[in-house]
């Protein structure tokens, strides 16, 4: 596969995850990123580990949607994220699209 096919393959990929998002972001309750993934979840539980001069995250996620070009399925049931570096939780206001 030539890198000009490569590219025109991810782009459309990315296209399509973008169009998927766009669908399914009003059944989700929050949005959460981190330094490699982006989530959207319905509940969202934080919890800090490790010692104070070490410490780390590891962040629960229910009824979860990935933005992931090289999964199959997006849609999880749990999703556990352990993290060093920072991450973001924001509640998404309430919407009457559904």
């Amino acid at each position: 596969m030539s890198e000009e096919n490569l590219d025109r393959y991810e782009t459309e990929v990315e296209l399509q995850i973008y169009k998927e998002y766009r669908d399914v972001l009003p059944m989700f309750r929050y949005v959460v990123e981190t330094e490699r993934r982006f989530y959207l979840a319905n509940t969202v539980e934080v919890e800090q580990k490790g010692e104070a001069v070490a410490p780390y995250f590891e962040i629960q996620l229910g009824d979860a949607w990935v933005w992931d070009m090289y999964r199959p399925a997006r849609f999880l049931q749990r999703v556990t994220v352990t993290t060093f570096k920072d991450f973001n939780v924001e509640e998404l206001e309430p919407t009457t699209l559904l």
